[in-house]
């Protein structure tokens, strides 16, 4: 992407990009200029950064080493013509210099769907425990087939059959066939025993599983070219009379390769001294670095992504009653049933690494510490990306490598793993452009309890809370690297650095103690945009005012406040200031008390002063706008402009939500210590929410079964146990024919799965709940919203329906991923009863989901007869029609459907994404002190209540 010029000055291309989904953390980062010494250095060749945490077994850490008779199988995706040199291609010295068709050939593109059954292959796999059949995993990446099973079968060796690959493109050669990097596939190795369950949950997920070779133990990998005449049997020997397209000895391909030597050369950056327009104030600047990509608000990405997918997240990007992209740290549970989990966080700091490489890869360390603070037992991921071919950039990639090495040696803190990019340089007519030497630490740890997460929205306890800051460089303002040089095109000379790492440990020791003793209501870390937009952030985040007083001789209020030198900002209750300040003075660490935070509101008065001179006073809600300026500006490329219009006008009024709950979440209903029914939660192809509706069922008392379309369709499976029907959210058939299209016609073309469903939804002992896609599929299928004509002419009508309601993009005209304020309204839903009046807070991730009724009439049938029991609300609890409060513009809020007679519930929110406290993005504080059980448990309850009261159906 060209440089650009926006109201924050040159900024350049939008360097690094960073989700994932479900997507928890990331960054955002765009630069261009051309130095003193002119070079220019622009990220003309992005960065795409997208990582994951899980967790596994012990037992299945460990792989088995490859063993004579073993088989080597591909698990995945069939084989295209892509990714063909890709490896080869991302390595070129500059990016350009390729011809244009291998460039092409060399992209690699994802397919999601099959990446998702490909996992689910492999997890039915992990979770038979001990009796797990794979002996061995690798996953294939740089070289395709060519590397990912040479390295598999080392040390033994294998003899694999080019017929045996299944081929997307049958005109593939047998060199594109080794050589593509086509994603999702994964090889592993089994022994020929197991080979028939591997093929089983293959054909239940339709995913493919190849049995392409075998283990032969002679320590050579042989590729045998069989496409003309495939072989029958994949023994364990090189057959004769084939052609062996590869034979080589495994050790000396893996083993035994001689060390590359590098020369390189030191080259000392040409730096200017900062010089800033003269006369310029704190407002004068906040004007271009609120405004600054790296620094601006990151709603234009946080809403577009799914956020609360696994039900497993207890920190996602957005926190406070606005929903602000804030958040220091991500955290996920590892289990619904308990709140042990894993907290990860990022750090990067390019434009420091260009003054000094060295501090940029220690800043680095210390922003990702200083995010995760609340975690112990921390470990790394480095991944670095860097044009490190170009003339004094090795060099600054091995200074800044020992830079880190040295700093996480004396912090006790491990990197066990990352990747690199060593070619980010791209030709533009005759310049050579590399990219800032990037390092992107990512730390994780082990999170002994998620509940406990502190949050940068300001809280203001006992109604003014107090603001104590924490300063790892005491004394030092130095602005060299900093958003605000950058906003004024330039670098700078000198830039922070992290010159006490044990004052960072003992920070992170003491601020860890005081998040286990709850003192903290509220921290954030110092970093882009400098010690004012930390504070500025966390006043944005709560929607109230504070009030500041800084003292630093010697030292402008452009330097205190703008520095990006390493800190913390934290907010206490106003009577444990003075202790908490006492306590990190004892430690060696320098906190000072600096003002107070309060009042609410988005008129509430942001007052800062600096040395007794008043540099800022403006109201909360004109700042933030600055701050969202950048935001709304790209929301406009990608959203209908009506609604950018909407949330812009809207955030600046805001107060937040008022959620009220008119039952007793902890009150179980009576029936529940019995045995639980049988509930079937259905899943198709692209289906991604069954295992957090299996767990919510589970809290309830169900036995949940998981059951998917192609147990149905094939017979291996009936509904006729079942009491319950769920049908899940998610992407079935990736929405490539519209909103449940495809699992529809799975359906309704399906003689034995359409029997099925109309026998089940006939019965009267039964109840059926869809949740986003399957809301979808149950308003296809005329389950809910259903138009049934009273009369037939030819007197046959055998009690068919006739789909009223269709769903339909949202308004946005993109997904969206947000969490609303509900409405439950009286009905006959079975599901919701003893919960109407209640206004709570749920996601939703859907992007068709705005109800669209075949005529007025039937939009007038729904409503007078009770059957939307589900409404979007306002902050005053009204339904809406206002985006993104309502986040797909449907007719009235409707956000839910029910049947006449109650027993089938349709709704586009995820309420079991939100059974447990932890999963709400945003709870009123009192709620979040007090409520141990999310009121939307109730919704299951009811229905396993309903089951075991009416074993024969509801008269």
């Amino acid at each position: 992407m060209p440089s650009t010029q926006g109201p924050w000055g040159p900024v350049g291309p939008w360097g690094c990009l960073c989700s994932n989904p479900p997507s928890r953390a990331g960054f955002a980062r765009s630069f261009g200029q051309r130095l003193p010494d002119g070079q220019r250095r622009e990220w003309i060749k992005p960065i795409m950064f997208s990582g994951g945490v899980g967790a596994m077994e012990d037992i299945h850490v460990r792989k088995e080493p490859p063993e004579p008779g073993m088989q080597v199988v591909k698990v995945g995706g069939p084989v295209y013509r892509i990714g063909v040199g890709g490896s080869s291609a991302s390595s070129i010295q500059v990016q350009g210099d390729n011809t244009s068709e291998l460039d092409f050939g060399a992209v690699q593109r994802g397919d999601p769907e099959m990446e998702q059954k490909m996992n689910r292959v492999l997890r039915g796999c992990v979770e038979r425990g001990k009796a797990n059949p794979i002996c061995s995993l690798h996953d294939q990446g740089a070289g395709g087939n060519g590397n990912v099973l040479k390295e598999l079968s080392d040390p033994a060796g294998a003899v694999i059959y080019a017929s045996r690959f299944q081929l997307g493109d049958p005109t593939l050669s047998v060199l594109e066939i080794w050589g593509a990097e086509y994603q999702e596939s994964n090889a592993l190795l089994l022994r020929p025993a197991d080979a028939e369950l591997l093929q089983r949950l293959g054909q239940r997920e339709r995913c493919p599983v190849d049995v392409v070779g075998t283990i032969t133990g002679d320590g050579r990998i042989v590729l045998v070219d069989d496409l003309e005449a495939p072989v029958t049997d994949v023994a364990p020997v090189k057959p004769g009379g084939k052609t062996t397209s590869v034979d080589l000895q495994l050790e000396r391909v893996l083993g035994n390769m001689p060390r590359k030597e590098f020369v390189l050369s030191r080259r000392s950056p040409a730096l200017r001294l900062l010089c800033l327009p003269p006369g310029l104030s704190v407002g004068g600047a906040l004007e271009r670095v609120l405004r600054l990509p790296a620094v601006a608000s990151k709603r234009y990405l946080t809403n577009k992504v799914d956020r609360s997918v696994t039900g497993l997240v207890a920190q996602q990007q957005c926190v406070g009653p606005l929903h602000t992209p804030l958040a220091d740290v991500a955290v996920v549970a590892l289990s619904p049933f308990e709140t042990v989990g894993a907290a990860t966080a990022l750090g990067e700091q390019p434009l420091k690494g260009l003054i000094d490489p060295g501090a940029g890869a220690r800043l680095a360390v210390g922003e990702a510490l200083t995010n995760l603070v609340f975690a112990r037992d921390v470990k790394c991921s480095g991944n670095w990306m860097w044009g490190a071919k170009q003339a004094g950039e090795g060099a600054a990639l091995v200074d800044a490598c020992g830079a880190m090495c040295q700093v996480m040696a004396q912090l006790g803190v491990a990197v066990d793993g990352g990747k690199d990019s060593l070619s980010m340089a791209a030709r533009v007519g005759t310049d050579i452009v590399v990219a800032p030497g990037t390092l992107v630490v990512s730390a994780y740890a082990v999170c002994p309890d998620i509940t406990a997460t502190v949050t940068p929205d300001l809280k203001c306890p006992d109604g003014k809370g107090a603001l104590l800051y924490v300063g790892l460089c005491p004394e030092r303002h130095r602005l060299g690297g900093s958003a605000l040089a950058q906003c004024y095109g330039q670098l700078g000379d000198r830039c922070p650095d992290l010159e006490s790492p044990g004052t960072l440990a003992a920070c992170f020791r003491l601020t860890q103690q005081l998040l286990q003793e709850s003192v903290l209501s509220a921290g954030h870390d110092v970093s882009d945009g400098g010690l004012v937009t930390c504070l500025l952030e966390m006043a944005f985040a709560g929607n109230c005012g504070l009030q500041v007083e800084m003292v630093a001789p010697g030292a402008s209020a452009l330097e205190v406040l703008f520095a990006e030198e390493l800190g913390l900002v934290l907010e206490v209750p106003s009577a444990a200031a003075g202790d908490v300040c006492r306590r990190y003075e004892e430690a060696g660490v320098r906190c000072l008390p600096i003002g107070h935070t309060g009042p609410p509101g988005p008129q509430s008065m942001v007052r800062l002063r600096v040395n007794g001179q008043e540099e800022l006073a403006r109201p909360v809600g004109e700042l933030r706008a600055l701050w969202e300026a950048t935001s709304f500006q790209l929301e406009w490329l990608q959203v209908s402009p009506h609604c950018v219009e909407q949330e812009e006008r809207g955030l600046a009024r805001r107060q937040g939500p008022t959620f009220t709950v008119t039952f007793d979440p902890a009150a179980k209903p009576p029936l529940l210590s019995e045995p639980g029914p049988r509930v079937a939660v259905l899943r198709e192809e692209g289906s991604n929410g069954d295992r957090e509706m299996v767990a919510a069922f589970v809290m309830a008392g169900f036995q949940a079964w998981d059951v998917t379309m192609q147990d149905l369709c094939t017979g291996e499976l009936t509904l006729e146990s079942f009491r319950g029907l769920v049908f899940v959210g998610g992407f079935s058939y990736a929405d490539v024919l519209g909103s449940a299209k495809g699992w529809a016609a799975s359906v309704t073309f399906n003689p034995r799965a359409r029997a099925q469903f109309e026998a089940f939804r006939r019965r009267r002992d039964t109840f059926s709940l869809g949740v986003c896609n399957g809301c979808q599929l149950m308003a296809l299928l005329g389950w809910v919203g259903g138009e049934s004509p009273q009369s037939d002419p030819t007197g046959e009508w055998d009690g068919a329906v006739r789909p009223g309601v269709l769903l339909a993009p949202n308004d946005s005209g993109r997904f969206e991923s947000r969490f609303v304020a509900l409405a439950i309204e009286e009905s006959p839903a079975v599901m919701l009863r003893g919960m109407a009046g209640s206004i709570l807070g749920i996601w939703v991730a859907h992007g068709e989901g705005r109800m669209r009724f075949r005529s007025p009439e039937v939009l007038a049938a729904v409503t007078s007869g009770g059957l939307a029991p589900l409404r979007y609300v306002d902050d005053q609890g009204q339904p809406t029609q206002e985006y993104p409060l309502n986040p797909n513009g449907s007719p009235l809020g409707i956000a839910g459907l029910c049947s006449p007679d109650g027993r089938h519930l349709a709704m586009m929110p995820h309420p079991e994404r939100c059974v447990l406290p932890w999963q709400w993005a945003w709870m009123p504080p009192a709620w979040r002190r007090t409520m141990e059980v999310s009121p939307w448990l109730r919704m299951f309850q009811n229905a396993c209540e309903w089951c075991l009261r009416h074993p024969e159906g509801e008269s």
